[in-house]
């Protein structure tokens, strides 16, 4: 058994990117995973005011959720971020968390998680791959193994549109690379185990 964790960068607690992250997670239970979500809009999280002190101690100076947070990242197996696009990168809300993942840099504590992203953008080329683009760089940062969503699509992961112009329930294109994605972190760290 593995856990796969699912982080919703959303500020929004039940939305078009909790909605896709659950497919994704459904898909990796599919495949035997334990699923657990974390949703950022529900927790406190307060941002990096880069005092080094857990470059000293390996932990956060900040008193919030984040240790929480951390704690599970490094118990699980997979991760699957998603975010809305804002601007075309991730919300406020994921880059505090990926900027609060420094203390698991210095050793490397999410090395050989399997991971991958969802995005979810206002029109089917909304920015989807360039938000992507930054959660894949914060994974890579931390020597994490990035899978796409594979076959048939084979692209960066799940991408959704939502917003003004849709709603991901009735994107067959963003629930399809998102079940994908989800079977592919969950198939990948079944076979690391």
């Amino acid at each position: 058994m593995v856990k796969i964790i699912g982080i919703i960068g959303s500020p929004r607690k039940d939305g078009n990117t909790s909605y896709l992250v659950e497919t994704a997670l459904k898909s990796a239970e599919s495949e035997g995973a334990d699923t657990e979500i974390i949703n950022l809009g529900s927790v406190n999280i307060e941002p990096c005011v880069a005092c080094d002190i857990c470059k000293a101690t390996g932990e956060c100076a900040i008193y919030d959720d984040i240790g929480k947070i951390l704690d599970i990242m490094m118990k699980s197996d997979g991760i699957i971020v998603g975010s809305p696009v804002y601007f075309g990168s991730v919300t406020s809300q994921l880059k505090m968390l990926i900027d609060r993942t420094r203390p698991l840099r210095g050793s490397f504590r999410l090395k050989n998680k399997v991971c991958g992203a969802i995005a979810v953008g206002g029109s089917r080329n909304g920015g989807q791959e360039s938000t992507i683009s930054v959660i894949h760089d914060f994974l890579l940062i931390h020597d994490a193994i990035i899978v796409g969503d594979g076959a048939p699509m084979a692209h960066y992961g799940g991408t959704g549109v939502g917003g003004p112009r849709g709603d991901t329930k009735m994107d067959e294109i963003g629930i399809e690379t998102s079940k994908n994605l989800g079977k592919r972190v969950a198939e990948l760290a079944l076979k690391l185990k």
